[in-house]
């Protein structure tokens, strides 16, 4: 195998200050993720872990201390119910506190945690927790147990249910006739604590005998193609996470962070990780529609997310600005005018000075102050993973005075391998490895990462996993990149998802539909197709919070989807955002022709994973009509 790096790149590494205090991290780095939680509650026990949401409103913390009392009742509770070391436990939630104590739990108790996407269809649940081997299931609500009722004929290992919101009678009568014994979260820890009245070193012991190499977390990849596949996390991975993580320096004890992602997704479960080893403050609430009326009142310093909540707030404000026109309109221009200049010194390591700097003032206190204000004025920065973010989005934010830090990773490699640094970024990139990991570039452009990351393998598939380790520890990512001249890795698409056309041309199908989500408002999805064809075309979903802000400016208020999809005006408008984005693309990859869906593309309707990565071979098989109407006659 050639993993020669590309010859005229620099190396593409973490700074020697960075590798420094890692290595003096990891020289008493403990042995898992439930002793390095054990050690942050002991030295910070009175500080702020988390904010939770209260019913009426507002928030109410919980110490180091308070989270440690919880989490070692509920891993006592699990002992006492027979759980062993390295046992797979089951969380189907949302993210939520409960979903953080059940974790480091399950963790504290020896076993390992099985992620389960909320959203999951029964059929995957039962997949899952049938591969995986889980006997107990942490479920957050009646929806959750309900589902694994209706598919307990397939799941021999389990035994036991733990409702996080008690269900109505009906529906634990029904868990009860399926041979699941059912019990509350609350149950779980009153049977921890008269367990620890008998055996008050039950879960320290427990603890103590946790080693790196022992599995901690399961946890199956959305599956863009197929089925899922359990990806074997160790204690080793989550804690080498955490403590690279705060090697960088970019979070303190003091910041706040705010935490909405999926933490079944691996790039929830890295923050958590980051945040015990650094011993911030986080405020947990996975519900979206919260986020813009939580965000003011928990004023976070930090937050991480997927582009495309970067993208609708950038569509949203964009559009209400057009919206009112006039003098207001060409204020926000000129302001971001002017923070474009400001933001391009920037990058170049310069400072902005002279006429430039007064103007920057003025736009700051007109139009920039207003939008950071949203995400409550404290923020220093973002963190961007999961999928590409367009350039134009990360230079539209950074005008602003908000700057998203790119990262990048697979479940495979525990989410955290490369991020852009405060200090040291490049829009367009992923940024440099975490220190103490490595990559490589094979000769056909393929990412390879090493490093104490990297997964143990896949769970019961021996083929699948020697398909992507080799046997000296590197991980081929599927990804194709490049790293750039100043040391920057670059992804340009999946490699299972370059297009080649009749023509023979390739075309990267992720870099256009991220252009074209930043050039045009309306758009939610856009997927580029054309492998084996002589043309480029394009399937377009429209955002449908935006379709109707749309509508109503257009005389349509009130009208379907569909309606306004399918309508001349709407038309004319999206073909008008891809005359622009063709504008910039060459000959062979532009758009040809397109079709505007007649609904959004959704994680419920399979054409998205619950990460909300785009399942293109999905959509294409669902749209093949479409698709060949936009050939016909060629």
């Amino acid at each position: 195998m050639d993993l020669a790096q590309t010859a005229t790149a620099a190396p593409c590494r973490a700074d020697d200050a960075e590798e420094l205090r890692l290595a003096a991290l990891m020289a008493q780095a403990p042995a898992s993720v439930a002793a390095m939680f054990a050690e942050r509650a002991a030295s910070s026990p009175d500080h702020d872990a988390f904010l939770v949401p209260l019913a009426g409103g507002g928030w109410r913390s919980q110490t180091w201390r308070e989270t440690a009392e919880v989490v070692t009742e509920l891993a006592a509770g699990l002992l006492a119910l027979g759980v062993r070391a390295e046992d797979r436990v089951a969380i189907a939630s949302n993210t939520r506190i409960d979903w953080v104590h059940a974790d480091l739990a399950i963790m504290s108790a020896g076993a390992a945690t099985t992620t389960v996407y909320p959203t999951s269809t029964g059929e995957d649940v039962e997949h899952i927790l049938r591969d995986s081997g889980s006997r107990l299931v942490f479920a957050e609500d009646a929806g959750q147990l309900a589902k694994i009722c209706r598919h307990r004929h397939g799941l021999p290992d389990l035994e036991r249910v733990v409702v996080i919101e008690p269900p109505p009678a009906e529906v634990s009568a029904d868990a009860e006739a399926a041979g699941l014994a059912v019990i509350t979260l609350d149950a779980l820890r009153r049977t921890g604590r008269e367990h620890l009245a008998e055996h008050p070193d039950a879960v320290t012991d427990r603890v103590a005998s946790v080693r790196p190499d022992h599995l901690a977390t399961l946890i199956y990849t959305s599956g863009t193609t197929g089925r899922p596949k359990g990806v074997r996390l160790t204690q080793r991975c989550w804690v080498y996470e955490g403590l690279a993580s705060a090697s960088i320096g970019e979070i303190s004890p003091d910041d706040v962070t705010y935490l909405w992602l999926p933490l079944s997704h691996s790039f929830g479960k890295v923050l958590l990780a980051a945040q015990i080893a650094i011993g911030h403050a986080a405020a947990v609430d996975g519900r979206l529609d919260r986020i813009v009326e939580n965000l003011p009142s928990v004023r976070p310093t930090g937050m991480a997310g997927a582009p495309r909540i970067y993208e609708k707030v950038h569509a949203r404000v964009t559009a209400m600005v057009a919206e009112h026109g006039g003098a207001k309109a060409r204020i926000f221009d000129w302001a971001f005018d002017v923070g474009h200049r400001a933001s391009r010194i920037r990058q170049q390591g310069g400072r902005v000075s002279g006429l430039l700097a007064v103007q920057h003032r003025i736009a700051d206190r007109l139009v920039f102050a207003t939008i950071r204000q949203r995400f409550g004025g404290r923020v220093r920065s973002f963190i961007c993973g999961s999928a590409p973010l367009p350039v134009a989005i990360a230079e539209w934010f950074d005008a602003a005075g908000l700057r998203i830090l790119e990262g990048y990773g697979l479940t495979e490699t525990s989410a955290g391998s490369f991020v852009n640094r405060p200090d040291r970024y490049r829009f367009g990139t992923v940024g440099v490895p975490l220190p103490g990991t490595e990559v490589r570039i094979d000769a056909d452009g393929e990412v390879l990462i090493r490093g104490p990351g990297v997964m143990a393998g896949y769970h019961n598939l021996a083929e699948e996993t020697a398909a992507v380790l080799t046997e000296d520890g590197w991980l081929r990512t599927g990804d194709i990149g490049e790293i750039t001249e100043d040391g920057f890795l670059r992804i340009t698409d999946r490699k299972k998802d370059l297009i080649k056309t009749s023509g023979g041309k390739y075309v990267a199908p992720q870099s256009i539909e991220g252009r074209f989500k930043a050039i045009c408002p309306l758009a939610s999805h856009m997927v580029v197709h054309g492998d084996g064809r002589n043309y480029i075309t394009a399937l377009i979903a429209l955002d449908p919070d935006e379709l109707n802000a749309w509508a109503g400016a257009h005389g349509m208020a009130g009208a379907p989807y569909a309606e306004v999809a399918a309508s001349a005006v709407m038309r004319e408008a999206v073909s008008g955002y891809v005359d622009r984005l063709n504008a910039d693309l060459g000959r062979w990859e532009s758009i040809k022709k397109f079709d505007i869906l007649d609904r959004d593309l959704t994680v419920e309707d399979g054409f998205l994973t619950p990460s909300l990565k785009l399942r293109r071979r999905v959509v294409e098989r669902a749209y093949a009509d479409r698709l060949d109407h936009l050939y016909a006659g060629s």
